[in-house]
């Protein structure tokens, strides 16, 4: 069918047609299903999801959101060719891993490109994932996993002889150590010459308050393509960017979308997620942190031994040298949750301050330390990030990164809309559950909200006197603040004994 065409001047987050009811009769379309459109005459096209309006000033009109736009070069009133977009036979492989079958590569690669090209709705997306958490994977098809979502985007190629990465699994409020960790290890690689770089994708959150990249936003870009970084990173040897817009295992973060909306995150996806990551960034060198406690992503030790094993034993099969870390996930790390209050946490560290969180300030001494230590002697790689905290050059390196990012370092404070969360009675801090505050934390407004969150003024095992101020919560509304509060009583994520 041909029409023409009109933006809707949105970024939508992926490609949306919004059809007139007359026109999705005609087609025999529904909202939420798919359409190929293509310019009239072209053979590039785009797979699209449908809406569809009443508002009908004429029949033969059809509205596309920018990325439909940009992607085929269209302007105003451009003819364009749509049609019902087929089936995929992904959605068959779904299902056979839905009945418990496991699937080969070829099948998870059909399943990973019809994810990029817009093939599968959210629905089926969410299929996919629902069959990794309930059937689980086995080597095979983790290997293949890893290997699918690798081959669908594009692999980028550092000229340095060690490429380093750390990664944390995730679902630890607060525990910002990734900016901590790059700046100390480049202002390493500047003091001692090294042939290495650390050029740190991250994401965004998915279950907890903030990612690393929704952190640094506050004072620097994010989104670059390949070429951006690499000429940041061959400058001042390491960067700090959302590894969304890149197109490095682009299946992934439309996974994460999903994954989002559904708060799941399968054990075999968050290996395949973070692994195809690295493989497709040419990372060699590798930290992964497991940290584990009632309340963490993983809650026993035995879960996190078991992981830990099946990270080492994919990698090596890709040939990237890993280091697992098993860390204490019980509480949160560092004071803030939130991004304002995350990146308040990471500059009192990299200002080696005395009013830094010392468990946070530890924690990435701890991880910069290994992570060094896979390229040099661990008791030499000690000494040097202990050298360029104390001496401020570890912060001078963040300065750096920041500015070759378009950014520059800015006076924070939280939100002016907060209120203190109080002991109702005298006693220890028993039990602090990670999930309970990332959710609150979210209510509040996390990390859309970037002032918003919770300030903790006690941690585990600390004592509390009635009426003392034990956390304090932010937000960037009234409205938010008091429901915020409210499911903070209900929940009592902090409990005292």
């Amino acid at each position: 069918m041909l029409v023409k065409i009109r933006g809707i001047g949105l970024l939508t987050g992926r490609p949306i047609i919004i059809l007139p009811k007359e026109i999705a009769k005609w087609l025999n379309v529904n909202v939420g299903e798919r359409i190929v459109v293509n310019k009239y005459g072209e053979k590039k096209q785009i797979v699209a999801v449908v809406d569809i309006t009443k508002i009908e000033e004429r029949a033969d009109f059809v509205y596309a959101s920018d990325e439909i736009i940009n992607y085929l070069n269209l302007k105003e009133n451009d003819v364009v060719e749509i049609n019902p977009a087929q089936k995929p036979l992904s959605v068959l492989y779904i299902k056979e891993k839905l009945d418990g079958k496991s699937l080969n590569y070829n099948r998870l690669f059909e399943i990973m490109k019809n994810i990029v090209n817009n093939e599968l709705t959210e629905a089926e997306i969410a299929y996919f994932i629902s069959s990794m958490y309930i059937r689980g994977m086995n080597k095979k098809e983790i290997l293949s996993l890893v290997k699918a979502m690798v081959d669908v985007g594009q692999r980028i190629k550092f000229n340095y002889k060690y490429v380093l990465d750390k990664h944390c699994i995730g679902g630890i409020a607060g525990n910002r150590t990734t900016p901590i960790v790059v700046s100390i290890v480049v202002s390493a690689i500047n003091e001692l010459k090294l042939n290495a770089v650390i050029p740190k994708t991250s994401s965004r959150a998915i279950s907890s308050a903030s990612g690393t990249a929704d952190v640094i936003e506050l004072f620097a870009n994010v989104e670059f393509d390949v070429d951006e970084i690499k000429r940041i990173v061959n400058r001042v040897k390491g960067c700090l960017v959302w590894g969304g817009s890149l197109g490095v295992s682009p299946a992934d973060d439309k996974i994460i979308q999903v994954e989002r909306l559904l708060n799941l995150d399968p054990k075999s996806q968050l290996i395949a997620s973070i692994l195809s990551k690295k493989i497709s960034i040419g990372s060699n060198r590798l930290i992964i942190d497991i940290p584990y406690g009632k309340g963490a992503k993983i809650e026993t030790k035995n879960e996190a031994l078991k992981l830990k094993k099946m990270f080492e034993y994919t990698s090596s099969k890709f040939g990237l040298k890993t280091k697992v870390l098993i860390t204490d996930g019980k509480q949160p790390i560092g004071n803030g949750i939130g991004p304002c209050l995350e990146l308040i946490d990471v500059l009192k560290v990299l200002k080696n301050s005395k009013d830094k969180p010392k468990d946070l300030y530890e924690k990435s001494i701890y991880l910069a330390t290994e992570l060094l230590g896979l390229i040099m002697d661990k008791s030499k790689a000690q000494k040097i990030v202990e050298k360029v905290i104390k001496e401020g050059k570890a912060f001078d390196a963040f300065k750096k990164i920041i500015k070759e990012q378009k950014g520059s370092i800015k006076e924070l404070t939280p939100s002016s809309i907060f209120s203190e969360i109080k002991a109702e009675k005298k006693g220890k801090i028993v039990e602090i559950d990670n999930r309970k505050i990332n959710f609150i934390a979210r209510v509040l407004g996390c990390p859309a909200d970037k002032f918003a969150g919770i300030y903790l003024e006690k941690h585990l095992n600390e004592e509390v006197e009635k009426d003392e101020t034990y956390a304090i919560v932010y937000a960037e509304t009234k409205e938010k603040l008091d429901y915020g509060v409210k499911v903070f009583k209900e929940l009592k994520p902090i409990v005292i004994k």
